[in-house]
């Protein structure tokens, strides 16, 4: 049995997923900034 949904549920759907996705894309961009942040202090500090 499916579901049928009105237009405006299908656009607040997708409207959703973007933020989700757009949501995702930025905690990769954090985490990605934060490690190279990290890895540039270490090497800085490393003994030569």
């Amino acid at each position: 049995m499916s579901v049928i949904m009105t237009p405006e549920e299908l656009q607040a759907r997708k409207r959703r997923n973007m933020w989700i996705a757009l949501s995702i894309a930025a905690f990769i961009v954090l985490v990605f900034l934060i490690t190279l942040t990290k890895l540039q202090a270490g090497v800085l500090e490393r003994p030569l």
